[in-house]
């Protein structure tokens, strides 16, 4: 087989025991092509200068090609795309963290890579409360144009993930193995579900990759990585999820943790989080504010994506403005306490279908709460 741009990148992502950084560096000083065509004389400095081992050394000088020539063909098998460092698809979210994946395998909508998102991760033994949470809230980001990314595991993962689905906008689901596994298995519908729904699913895991205990943290950098920012949903002191919260501040990303019962354990990571500094949510809105924030100030830079999504807020303002007095006139039908649905239908007169729609919407805007048994009006 001919040798492609991306012969070379994994090439180089198979020199063992070399940090990601320090690869880059090298391609910055010798050129990725040229690096594997090394005389004596540049050898010798990337022995001396560089600290390459003799193992690093015989990798790049002798790239076990048929090998490589594997890898692209199973990628091709569990029909992944490749995408490297240097690819025009390659998300610019991740090359701005500190070791950046040189290479990408990824199945379904690579474009949404691109598109800004939220993170939402929490308990794989979520509660069940904590599920509907993050299924919540990850359909009213998605309303709003703002892609989910998740892992992929049980509880908050999947949750996050399906509330995604539901509008059709993508989700993200970055993996710890290879492609042509799912893990855990009972998650084989959902994948299918995320790559028929305009989704993606990632991994720098080469094709053949089981799961292994060390190979989450390293997926929970790229989660944060791709996102604008990470909602902790629910999340024990000593959990993953913290990780990929450490990850997002490392990374420069915002951190929200939505609080919960001082008796529940899974609240306390979140607790913790909060007292540590990262944003109390309660609502949607509280992130839409801040990432129309965000957007404003990356807008600002020079180098900041051209697919930036809309901003988020005039959207919400546009909604507004279709609403008109209609909104208005609800609002008035739900009380500053406990309002059920079937309440607000009666004082208002309107079907249930679009008091529902409406409600979100105040919600939205932080007019309103929901809550057990109805409605509070906020404001």
């Amino acid at each position: 087989m001919e040798k492609t741009n991306i012969h070379y990148w994994l090439a180089l992502k198979l020199v063992p025991r070399l940090a990601i950084h320090r690869k880059l560096a090298l391609i910055e000083a010798f050129g990725l092509k040229a690096l594997f065509f090394c005389s004596k004389k540049q050898q010798n400095i990337l022995h001396s200068e560089y600290k390459l081992t003799q193992k690093q050394l015989t990798a790049i000088n002798h790239p076990d090609w048929s090998f490589i020539d594997e890898i692209i063909l199973a990628s091709t098998e569990c029909q992944s795309e490749i995408i490297t460092y240097n690819d025009f698809s390659y998300p610019e979210q991740l090359k701005q963290i500190y070791d950046p994946p040189l290479i990408l395998f990824v199945q379904g909508n690579k474009k949404l890579l691109q598109s800004s998102q939220i993170a939402i991760v929490g308990s794989r033994f979520a509660s069940i409360s904590g599920c509907e949470t993050a299924f919540e809230f990850a359909k009213k980001l998605s309303d709003n144009g703002i892609a989910i990314t998740s892992g992929l595991a049980l509880g908050i993962d999947a949750a996050a993930h399906k509330g995604a689905l539901v509008n059709n906008i993508g989700t993200i689901a970055v993996v710890a193995t290879g492609l042509d596994k799912t893990y855990p298995a009972r998650h084989k519908y959902l994948v299918k579900k995320i790559l028929n729904s305009n989704g993606a699913i990632i991994s720098e895991y080469i094709p053949g990759t089981s799961p292994k205990p060390g190979h989450f943290p390293k997926r929970n950098r790229l989660i944060s990585g791709l996102s604008l920012g990470v909602l902790v949903v629910e999340a024990a002191i000593k959990s993953g999820s913290l990780i990929t919260a450490r990850s997002a501040l490392e990374q420069n990303r915002d951190v929200f943790a939505i609080p919960g019962s001082i008796y529940n354990p899974l609240s306390k990571g979140s607790h913790w989080l909060i007292q540590q500094g990262a944003k109390l949510v309660e609502e949607p809105a509280d992130i839409i504010n801040e990432l129309v924030f965000v957007t404003k100030v990356e807008n600002q830079k020079p180098c900041c994506k051209q697919n930036q999504i809309k901003n988020i807020k005039q959207e919400l303002d546009k909604n507004d403005q279709a609403e008109g007095l209609c909104n208005d006139t609800l609002l008035v039908n739900v009380g500053f306490e406990i309002t059920p649905v079937d309440k607000i239908v009666f004082r208002s007169k309107l079907p249930v279908a679009e008091v529902l729609t409406r409600l979100t919407t105040l919600e939205l805007k932080g007019l309103v709460s929901a809550v057990p048994g109805g409605y509070l009006r906020l404001k």
